[in-house]
């Protein structure tokens, strides 16, 4: 028998509920996981969820974790409010224990204020993780990632994240075959990693046309397949070094060696997902002289190989042709 708890607060979206436990409801359904016990949990007195005009009181309380062997919070209403302290001494008794405890999205917030993740790398929604890294500086955050297993403390970002770490656990359960049999009855993806990145495309900044360090970026982005020194970008704008890397700085908040590099590999994502070209050949058009070179690069960044990347994410239905521009 494993026994999961689900710990909601007062107010608590079904909607959100759905990513937390949906997997482990659909494990049952399908047979997977017969030995199951599934208990939603109130994590403070008179919790009832809300969603869809309906209103569902929460049945068990604090006591259920006590022999809960996986406990997971789905979210939490105010990443600026701190949890009730007796929700929290009970997600901090179950660590102790030897249970596993999951923080999904909001829900990092109410295992930092435990005091579980510090000192430990954990995830969150990329949109919150500024304020979770703002209030628990000595969490060592990961916003890119989908889902963190650190062992006894897990975490994922928002949404689907939540169903990749349920598959994931199911895999470390059950095996492989398993949950993707799971996967294909629920028509999802059946791994994708927890290095993999909360979204594809990282949002670029807003480029001002009469900037010239704007100017030589996007000049820079038509031509990532060709070598391009930052002395050269910095000539380009008419700008000493020091100054272009400062300026380069208050815009994009790193380095231009560093954007360039992780905009080479977005580069390569696009090509891995949309064509069949070896990956030698991706490698140089995004600006790296071989497979090799790409490989620490994209797997520092995505956190898969690219040919990893290529299983999960390629085109499956015949031959893309490729965007180069």
């Amino acid at each position: 028998m494993r026994r999961l708890a689900v710990v909601v607060f007062n107010g608590a979206s079904l909607g959100a509920m759905s990513f937390a436990f949906g997997v482990f409801e659909m494990a049952l359904a399908f047979g997977e996981l017969p030995d199951l016990e599934i208990k939603v949990v109130g994590g403070e007195p008179d919790t009832v969820l809300r969603g869809g005009g309906l209103t569902v009181p929460v049945p068990e309380d604090l006591d259920a974790i006590r022999t809960a062997d996986l406990v997971l919070v789905p979210n939490w209403r105010s990443p600026m409010e701190n949890p009730p302290e007796a929700a929290l001494a009970a997600l901090r008794a179950a660590q102790e224990r030897g249970g596993r405890v999951a923080g999904l999205c909001s829900g990092a917030f109410v295992l930092a204020a435990a005091g579980l993740l510090d000192g430990r790398p954990a995830t969150t929604h990329w949109a919150m993780a500024p304020l979770l890294a703002a209030r628990f500086p000595a969490v060592r955050l990961d916003e890119s990632v989908l889902y963190i297993d650190d062992g006894d403390i897990l975490t994922a970002g928002g949404g689907a994240a939540g169903m990749d770490l349920g598959l994931h656990l199911i895999r470390s359960w059950c095996g492989a075959e398993a949950a993707n049999r799971l996967a294909k009855g629920m028509v999802v993806p059946p791994h994708r990693p927890g290095g993999q990145a909360q979204y594809i495309e990282s949002p670029m900044p807003e480029l001002d046309e009469g900037d010239p360090v704007s100017e030589t970026m996007a000049w820079a982005l038509t031509r990532l397949d060709t070598a391009l020194p930052v002395d050269e970008l910095a000539g380009r704008a008419h700008m000493s070094r020091r100054n272009y890397d400062r300026r380069f700085r208050e815009i994009t908040g790193t380095a231009p060696g560093t954007w360039l590099t992780h905009q080479r590999v977005i580069r390569a994502q696009q090509l891995l997902e949309s064509t069949d070209l070896p990956v030698d050949e991706i490698a140089r058009y995004c600006g790296f002289s071989s497979s090799a070179a790409l490989r620490p690069h994209f797997r520092r960044q995505v956190g898969v190989t690219p040919m990893a990347y290529r299983e999960t994410f390629g085109p499956r239905l015949g031959v893309l042709e490729p965007v180069l521009s």
